[in-house]
């Protein structure tokens, strides 16, 4: 008989224990679901960057003005119901944090703080509208001068808003303006393949160089390559020694010069070697084409180069 007791006690305090598991169970849910159901609603504004470390790059035509923007996102689940009025400011310590982070003692690699000269904001302030996701500054950019081989930042960051919240992480942007032209764009991504032939002084052969070119824009109607197949390297030296410079004029002609202190004679009368800049459709592809000749001379040995360099394109896409 006590035995049958302290079995019936025993389930008594089992059903109290599960029963009380499942009051807390269910509280704590209901706790977890609430939390959850805040951070759903909450509105947060972030700006937005098309890159890691909050940097947004844009292309910008060479010999022009041109608009781009710094855009800030609302998040949340729901609209917002009133406007929020966001401030911002320019900030170079971001641009010195970027270069710690990225290449610590390496500053031949630093990002440059963009000049006054290159770009203006009319306001630095403005307004995500009630019911709006988002709003933009736009920043006028002025890209010629720059360098081609130089990164330039404005950095921007939220100074104050008057409502909601800003993602601390997202609260600043690094606004990278890069050149480009109708011919390549300046973040060294832009390869024409190379179909060439060199003759070195004193040689009766002539000796076929096929390969690529990296391809760098300099002003709108002008571009800068190694000179023959040097390989591009991003060292000052290496430029003003073996770079040219191929500048298209009105009517399509090429005209090659020094980038800066190497030896080039441009060479004209050649048939298939016109010294000229086309676009070529072989029925199925198109392309950018540039058919230079030219003679060089380093040491004191001259090198006779005639030189194709073709870039597929597709008609429409941003140039």
């Amino acid at each position: 008989m006590k035995n049958q007791y302290k079995k019936m006690d025993i389930l008594v305090l089992t059903l109290k224990c599960i029963t009380l598991s499942t009051v807390l169970l269910f509280f704590t849910s209901c706790n977890n679901d609430k939390v959850f159901e805040n951070e759903q609603y909450k509105n947060v504004f972030a700006l937005i960057s098309t890159g890691i470390d909050n940097v947004s790059e844009k292309f910008h035509d060479l010999g022009e003005e041109s608009i781009g923007y710094v855009t800030a996102s609302m998040g949340g689940t729901r609209n917002i119901t009133r406007d929020v009025t966001v401030n911002l400011v320019e900030d170079s310590y971001l641009v010195e944090s970027y270069n710690i982070t990225n290449f610590d003692n390496d500053v031949s690699k630093y990002a440059r703080r963009m000049s006054s000269n290159n770009y203006s904001l009319e306001s630095y302030t403005f307004t995500i509208p009630a019911g709006s996701i988002g709003a933009s500054v736009p920043i006028k950019i002025r890209p010629d001068g720059l360098s081609p081989d130089s990164v330039y930042f404005i950095p921007l960051r939220i100074q104050t808003h008057d409502l909601y919240e800003a993602n601390q992480l997202k609260s600043y942007v690094l606004y990278s303006a890069r050149m480009k032209n109708f011919y390549a764009k300046a973040d060294g991504n832009t390869r024409y393949n190379m179909r060439a032939k060199h003759r070195t002084e004193g040689s009766s052969t002539e000796l076929e160089m096929p390969g690529t070119k990296i391809m760098h824009p300099l002003t709108k109607n002008s571009v800068r390559v190694m000179v023959s197949n040097e390989n591009f390297v991003s060292e000052v030296d290496r430029f003003e020694k073996l770079a040219i410079i191929l500048e298209v004029d009105e009517n399509n002609n090429v005209i090659i010069k020094p980038y800066k202190n190497v030896d080039i004679q441009q060479v004209e009368g050649d048939e298939r070697f016109p010294n000229v800049f086309k676009l070529e459709d072989d029925g199925f592809k198109k392309y950018k084409t540039f058919l230079l000749r030219y003679n060089y001379t380093v040491s004191g040995k001259t090198t006779e180069i005639k030189e194709e360099l073709r870039l597929e394109y597709k008609e429409g896409e941003d140039d």
